[in-house]
């Protein structure tokens, strides 16, 4: 099971998904939209979400102590490098 976290508009939520081997960038920005539209996301429903909303923000991925695997979209910021 992977923790997806969303970032968008102000709010950020965890909701777990079942993926299936490597799921690319596109596919996360995807799933994402239609999970916040259908409003599986806690805290986070937005039925008219735009295709591309999450067109420019960034998917980072990280493994938890336990091998747990954690993938965060969340829009880019003006800093950091």
């Amino acid at each position: 099971m992977t923790t997806l976290n969303i970032t968008y508009d102000g709010m950020s939520a965890d909701m777990p998904v079942e993926l299936d081997g490597n799921v690319s960038d596109a596919d996360v920005r995807r799933i994402a939209v239609e999970v916040v539209r259908s409003g599986g996301v806690p805290g986070m429903h937005l039925a008219h979400l735009r295709d591309d909303a999450f067109q420019s923000f960034v998917v980072d991925r990280f493994r938890g102590p336990r091998g747990d695997e954690r993938i965060y979209l969340r829009p880019k910021v003006p800093f950091g490098a």
